[in-house]
């Protein structure tokens, strides 16, 4: 090649470069607009995430080894802001659905006088929270209390309160927080971004001590806040739900104008997410397992929301375990309010508990919540525990212990780990039955003794069959002391269609054997209980069960109920109460103290009875053809007999007439 071709060849080489150049800048000036138009954000998401302060189960957590417990506020702090440091300054907003309570025994410490909820959530970063029901547990005021303390109503402006549809009485402390029906957070690029918040009807229909807070139509209150919101210039409505994934739905369709439900309460996790009338919904799942997350893009131009998680290949749940470096600020103020658990047990226990993270029992097997309206093994312990500790403390024989599966929350699970193999801490046995409070303030229902009659305890768990069909497996009553037949079906005729009303038929239990050992049930030494027996029968339950079983039978006298003493006089609700070394005997305390009863087989601590390895027929189902069945075909036969009644008589009638227009 001469030295003219080879210039040729470098010129040739040189323009071909320049055109490129020059073509990509054109399409760069061509992309610049079209990516100006669109704006990215990202919401993250938790709910129900009660009190779950450290990774569950405890006995399973270690700072420094990779293990299976799941959550922690540490590693949720870590977590979020590493997605924050990734995304554009303030296009990253944490919410929360509500019942950030009512878990763990660290939900006690609100009656002690201290917030750690919400102080570790501020320290997070969390933009917004709704109310949920178990905000409510120890009553409106103390939540009032919880969350002045905290800081608000300053607070608002850092973590706002939303709620759209409590009614609050006026002149009600709850006023004093600054609750807000809604909040406009305005993204980068001047994005307006419109939160309400819903407490859904289920959800308030299980927090017992809510009045006198109540709600107003959740569906209203929705309406009313999307008209509010896009008259305040927001361009996307975001609802913070805290009624569970079937209501969510509902609020979809049932209300226009919605772009996202973040919602919670039933502890439901979506698979990625769902979409209904336009609406997106997302349920992070509970007790911080998960940090939700869903990124979106938003075309200034066309005004179309797109959420863009599997374009990005995001993943929309991110699993808070121990691959998450824990935030060690954090990991200092959740140590702080361990430290504070410890004293508050070692008091109210004198000094037979003092430190809640510490092994209690030693177990080979797990113990779960299996199907809904069913004998549990979890079921079987609690009531175990709440029968024959009580025997203990009140020196009486015990006939029968009930409790309610809404207030049985956790499983009973042993540790697998090298330096947890086989044993369960106390915070994981105590967080099974953690709820309430009772009339001496501190956590934990009470509970109490009182005997009734053999026909009163058939209605008692006729009670428990009709309220789960009606308002859920929270009603479904796990039992110690008998054993009995139930058939589900037969607990009421049918449902008047339209008016929601039950006509109760009161057939679903039968069969109700008393046990008549000691300990533990076995399969021998039963009595069949009859309906007619005069006997009194002493039971064990707790302070919350029995608030609300007695008003059934008010409604529906066939299943009335008299709390009595042993000689058949009356007992009003707060002389039911068992006292032990002076104070209230707690659900969680006599579950605590129930290993005792147990031995240690050469180890450490007690060992879990291979009993409670399986269910052991306490509760045997039967189905039968439904009641409901026979009802719609005898109402479907009268129907159809009165068709042809109507019919004949009319026949008659146009007969007669026409004899009469014969007849000269």
């Amino acid at each position: 090649m001469n030295n003219h071709s080879f210039v040729e060849l470098i010129k040739s080489s040189l323009n071909k470069i320049r055109l490129l150049t020059i073509g990509i800048f054109f399409l760069y000036l061509i992309a610049v607009p079209v990516r100006s138009q669109v704006i990215e954000f990202t919401l993250l998401s938790t709910s129900d995430e009660h009190s779950t302060l450290v990774p569950l189960p405890l006995a399973e957590y270690h700072q420094h080894e990779t293990n299976p417990a799941r959550g922690g506020y540490a590693r949720l702090s870590t977590l979020v802001s590493e997605i924050r440091s990734e995304k554009e300054s303030g296009s990253v907003l944490l919410f929360s659905s509500g019942d950030i309570l009512g878990g763990t025994p660290f939900a006690w410490l609100t009656l002690e006088g201290l917030s750690p909820e919400i102080e570790l959530m501020k320290k997070i970063g969390y933009n917004a929270m709704t109310i949920g029901n178990h905000e409510f547990d120890y009553g409106p005021e103390i939540l009032a209390q919880y969350f002045l303390r905290a800081g608000y109503p300053q607070l608002n402006d850092e973590l706002p309160l939303i709620a759209s549809n409590l009614v609050i009485p006026e002149g009600h402390v709850l006023h004093k927080t600054g609750l807000s029906e809604n909040h406009i957070f305005e993204l980068p690029g001047g994005l307006k971004l419109g939160v309400f918040g819903i407490l859904g009807e289920s959800a308030y229909s299980v927090a017992g001590y809510a009045e006198p807070v109540t709600i107003t139509d959740q569906y209203s209150a929705a309406r009313k806040q999307v008209s509010v919101l896009k008259d305040a210039g927001a361009e996307i409505i975001l609802a913070l739900s805290h009624s569970g994934i079937a209501e969510d739905r509902m609020l979809a369709n049932r209300v226009d104008g919605i772009d996202i439900i973040l919602g919670g309460h039933d502890h439901y996790l979506t698979s990625g997410t769902e979409k209904m009338n336009g609406t997106i919904i997302f349920h992070p799942g509970y007790n911080l397992e998960y940090l939700g997350q869903l990124e979106f893009e938003w075309n200034i131009k066309t005004s179309e929301l797109t959420l863009v998680n599997e374009r990005n290949n995001t993943p929309y749940h991110i699993p808070l375990d121990s691959t998450i470096e824990e935030d060690m600020q954090l990991v200092e103020m959740t140590g702080n309010y361990l430290d504070e658990l410890n004293g508050f047990i070692s008091v109210h226990s004198a000094g037979m508990f003092t430190d809640i993270s510490s092994d209690i029992m030693y177990s080979d097997f797990a113990l779960r919540r299996t199907t809904p309206y069913s004998e549990t093994t979890t079921g079987n312990f609690v009531t175990d525990a709440m029968r024959l500790v009580a025997e203990e403390v009140t020196g009486e024989r015990v006939d029968v212990a009930f409790q309610g599966d809404g207030v049985i929350r956790a499983d009973i699970v042993p540790g697998t780990m090298e330096w947890s193999a086989g044993t369960i801490s106390l915070f994981d046995l105590v967080t099974v039955s953690g709820l309430g409070s009772g009339p001496d303030g501190k956590a934990g229902y009470p509970m109490v003794s009182f005997y009734l009659t053999a026909r009163e305890i058939y209605n008692v768990l006729e009670i428990s069959s009709l309220l789960s069909q009606l308002m859920g497996d929270i009603y479904f009553l796990q039992v110690s002391g008998l054993r009995y037949r139930l058939d589900r079906g037969k607990a009421m005729w049918l449902k008047i269609p339209f008016a929601d009303i039950p006509i109760p038929a009161y057939q679903s239990v039968t069969d109700i054997e008393m046990y008549t050992g000691q300990g533990i049930q076995d399969d021998e030494n039963y009595l069949k209980l009859e309906k007619n027996d005069q006997g009194l029968y002493h039971v064990v339950t707790d302070y919350y069960l029995t608030s609300f079983l007695p008003m059934v039978g008010e409604v529906l006298p066939r299943l009335k109920l008299v709390l009595k003493d042993k000689d058949g006089n009356p007992l009003d609700l707060e002389n039911t109460i068992i006292s032990s070394e002076g104070s209230e005997l707690k659900v969680w305390e006599a579950v605590a103290r129930y290993p005792d009863l147990f031995g240690n087989a050469g180890q450490e601590v007690p060992v879990m009875p291979a009993y409670y390895a399986d269910i052991s027929g306490r509760i045997l189902p039967e189905r039968g053809v439904p009641l409901r069945v026979w009802s719609w075909l005898i109402i479907a036969t009268v129907l159809v007999l009165l068709y042809f009644l109507v019919r004949f008589i009319i026949r008659k009638i146009r007969n007669i007439s026409y004899r009469r227009r014969q007849t000269p």
